[in-house]
């Protein structure tokens, strides 16, 4: 049986409450908000709650055509039409170099939804292994580029999307980027993921003095697109082992992390079902280990992520 810290946070939601759900009686209204991966997934839905709460919501894809056929879809369902798209590779550090660039006036909100994963062995154009470069320095890019935006914001609220798969692996600080020994994709998922709850630890610590508050969240097992590289009995394990959730329900706890006012001036924390996650435990369901949320780990990692990003950007 397992005790709650004491400063553990619960809220009235759970693994079943939807997006909408834990909106409810929110007003959004004069907040901005970036989504990223929003044309797709539990992106489409924490899009469409944030906007159906007042929110001006960017929508931040790859593909333009999808993100306008999304924001439709969200205008016939919300009827908000304080809704945009720009283009963001996370992957391509000159696209989010682009998107920070054309950013004008405060943010609000940013939720870092996107992601990659079990990719085989593909690498960015810089030769960093894609889930890291992806789901972690590309968002690390962004959410550093548009620091002055947030700040500038009050209260501002940064969501970095995390996963269960972070259990599997922390940072590999001597062979980040697999390039010593064999590549094991499951494990670099898993160095990506602990890095973007290990980027909300560090990030909440250098700016909470901002009013910026930064979490990670998990946001359970949703069968999307991103499961495209996953084998079929992969999929099928991760069925039985897992209580699979629709997309609003997955998209609930970035939702409920971004906007609760329960949640007011708390950041370095890791959530999924809607509430703060208890530590893992051998054989119980979900949880955080103690290498996602390490400080010295966190602090280690953005001076590396910084290194990276400057070594790529050099002449």
């Amino acid at each position: 049986m397992t005790t709650d810290p004491p400063s553990r946070v619960t809220t009235p939601f759970d693994a079943e409450s939807t997006a909408a759900e834990v909106v409810a009686g929110i007003d959004l209204a004069g907040r901005r908000a970036v989504v990223t991966g929003a044309s797709s997934g539990i992106g489409i839905e924490t899009a469409r709650a944030l906007a159906g709460a007042g929110a001006e919501v960017t929508l931040a894809v790859r593909d333009v055509d999808a993100g306008e056929r999304t924001a439709q879809d969200i205008t016939g369902t919300t009827g908000s039409r304080r809704l945009s798209v720009a283009r963001l590779d996370l992957a391509d550090q000159r696209s989010v170099a682009e998107f920070v660039a054309g950013w004008e006036g405060p943010l609000h909100i940013l939720i870092n939804n996107a992601g990659v994963m079990y990719t085989p062995g593909l690498r960015s154009p810089e030769g960093w292994e894609l889930q890291f470069a992806t789901n972690h320095l590309g968002h690390f890019a962004l959410a550093t580029g548009l620091h002055p935006a947030l700040a500038e914001a009050d209260r501002a609220r940064v969501v970095a999307l995390t996963s269960v798969g972070h259990l599997r692996q922390g940072i590999r600080f001597d062979d980040i980027n697999f390039r010593n020994g064999p590549f094991d994709t499951v494990l670099a998922y898993g160095q990506s993921k602990t890095a973007t709850a290990l980027f909300a630890v560090e990030a909440n610590r250098r700016w909470a003095a901002q009013s910026i508050t930064v979490n990670a969240v998990h946001p359970g097992a949703v069968l999307t697109n991103l499961s495209r590289y996953m084998r079929q009995e992969d999929l099928d394990r991760a069925a039985a082992q897992y209580t699979v959730k629709t997309p609003q329900q997955g998209a609930a706890t970035s939702v409920l992390v971004a906007t609760w006012p329960g949640l007011e001036g708390i950041g370095g924390r890791y959530f999924e079902n809607c509430n703060e996650a208890l530590p893992y435990r051998e054989g119980e369901p979900g949880g955080v280990a103690p290498h996602a949320l390490d400080p010295a780990a966190a602090e280690r990692l953005w001076q590396v992520s910084l290194d990276m990003l400057s070594s790529a950007t050099r002449p």
